[in-house]
């Protein structure tokens, strides 16, 4: 038998057995490759155990479980304080210099505009009810939105508040409550962004932003002001080598930092800003055109995911494909944030 068996092996194809060797060498790659990835987890573990005391990395996991996992106001007094050293800087050195150098009062009085609207929808973020559900409102949460079987089932119920789970909500961890339309916990406002606090939010992002811009096109347009005005760029400098230079915008910028420092520095930190805050501003204006919250995108994403050869599910399992189904145009989708259906029927109640 054991010849017969050698007899099939070599009459057997060469791109079969090549075809076999490399399935073989792919599982058995993955299988090797997740142990690695444990034993390097353990590793790392012992290291960082070896190097930081257990009472110090106790003591951090604490810190970050109450930051990011419980309701309270550091975000909010940390955005404060940032927001006031901002404005701070600008009152005490630019709108100063910017007087002197005669520019526009409304043009310097523009941020102190965009502060005080963004201060009204930042209280609005943080005290309003982003739509709680509750035993008196469930049924009509219930009637809102389709469920498209995929992403959101029916009969599904909220295991800690015991309630029926409407299309797009979602238990909050944070907030200890179910929520309509659930978007995010955003710790900067101390609250869930839902279906009723949504446009503040929206507005909130919005003017910040904006905030943020404008003071750094003001600070920007000073110090270039300032550079024209003192004729500093047609100056030249001596070198190592003892030749004359003209100066360049390295050495404007150095300059300006050595003179202004906080100036520049707090233009920096604006224009940072600026950026980061005008991509979220993007993102979220994209998931307010296409009527998605940002849950439904990221859990939308791993559905794609799903697709991957690389993730692991049963043989027999289809991939369900993710499907917005309650986007129904821009101007609807815009409508829905700043006009939800249920909004008017709870202040009634209320």
């Amino acid at each position: 038998m054991c010849q017969a068996h050698a007899a099939a092996q070599e009459e057997m194809p060469f791109e079969f057995s090549v075809n076999v060797g490399r399935r073989n060498a792919r599982a058995a790659g993955r299988k090797l490759s997740k142990r690695e990835i444990r034993r390097l987890g353990t590793l790392n573990h012992l290291i960082i155990s070896y190097i930081i005391p257990e009472c110090l990395q106790r003591a951090v996991l604490k810190l970050l479980h109450y930051l990011f996992h419980t309701r309270n106001h550091t975000f909010i007094l940390l955005h404060l304080i940032l927001q006031g050293m901002v404005y701070s800087e600008y009152t005490w050195e630019i709108f100063d210099y910017c007087q002197e150098l005669e520019f526009s009062l409304h043009y310097l009085l523009l941020p102190y505009l965009l502060l005080i609207v963004n201060l009204v929808f930042f209280i609005l973020s943080c005290v309003s009810n982003p739509g709680t559900i509750t035993k008196a409102n469930e049924l009509l949460f219930l009637q809102v939105y389709e469920f498209d079987e995929v992403m959101f089932s029916k009969n599904m119920k909220c295991s800690t508040c015991n309630l029926r789970k409407p299309a797009r909500s979602k238990h909050c961890s944070v907030c200890n409550r179910c929520v309509h339309r659930f978007d995010h916990h955003c710790v900067w406002v101390n609250n869930c962004i839902g279906a009723w606090n949504a446009r503040y939010f929206l507005l909130y992002l919005l003017t910040l932003t904006a905030s943020a811009a404008t003071m750094a096109v003001v600070s920007s347009v000073f110090l270039v002001q300032l550079v024209v005005v003192s004729d500093l760029y047609l100056e030249t400098f001596v070198d190592d080598l003892g030749h004359f230079q003209v100066i360049d915008i390295v050495f404007l910028i150095q300059y300006l930092f050595l003179t202004f420092p906080r100036i520049v520095f707090m233009l920096g930190f604006v224009i940072m800003l600026s950026f980061l805050l005008g991509g979220y501003l993007c993102f979220t204006l994209y998931l307010a055109a296409t009527n998605q919250t940002t849950n439904e995108w990221y859990r939308g994403d791993w559905a794609w995911c799903q697709h991957c050869p690389h993730v692991a599910r049963p043989p027999s399992a289809e991939p369900q494909v993710h499907r917005n189904i309650h986007s129904h145009g821009l101007w609807s989708n815009l409508r829905e944030i700043f006009l939800p259906a249920t909004a008017h029927y709870e202040r009634k109640k209320n």
